[in-house]
């Protein structure tokens, strides 16, 4: 016999350790299940439309983006003023602007040549919102 094999006479909570000697679980309770089953807290559309948020903000450029909006002291950023701080150029620029437009987290107003952006409402406050209720933190015993 192979020691690496179980034999049919042995029972199936008989192992073969390393050292090719056999242990036996000798327990006898009946295994409980080993998960406490998956529950969906978040449907799919909202997962894909969080997901499209999160996405947004998942770039460097984007978080500067959003951080230069909101410490404007009139709270809007002309288009061609993140050129500069951004070191970035404006067909750039632009792009990064309308992924986070598109996303709702910034909303622009033409004004001449040029947009001026501002905060969606309630944009960051609302995907923190959305992320957590999407992740719970679990209660802590004391």
């Amino acid at each position: 016999m192979r020691p690496e094999l179980l034999t049919p006479q042995q029972p199936p909570s008989t192992f073969i350790n390393m050292d090719n000697s056999i242990t036996a679980d000798t327990s006898t309770s009946a295994p409980d299940s080993c998960c406490d089953g998956a529950s969906q807290s978040i449907d799919r559309a909202e997962a894909e439309a969080l997901a499209v948020r999160l996405g947004a903000v998942a770039d460097p450029v984007r978080l500067q983006v959003l951080s230069i909006i909101s410490n404007s002291p009139s709270g809007e950023i002309c288009a061609c003023d993140f050129v500069e701080p951004l070191g970035k150029s404006q067909p750039t620029v632009s792009h990064h602007l309308k992924v986070l437009s598109e996303a709702g987290l910034i909303a622009g107003d033409k004004r001449g040549r040029w947009i001026w952006y501002r905060l969606g409402d309630d944009a960051v406050s609302g995907l923190a919102e959305a992320l957590g209720g999407v992740v719970v933190s679990p209660e802590v015993p004391n």
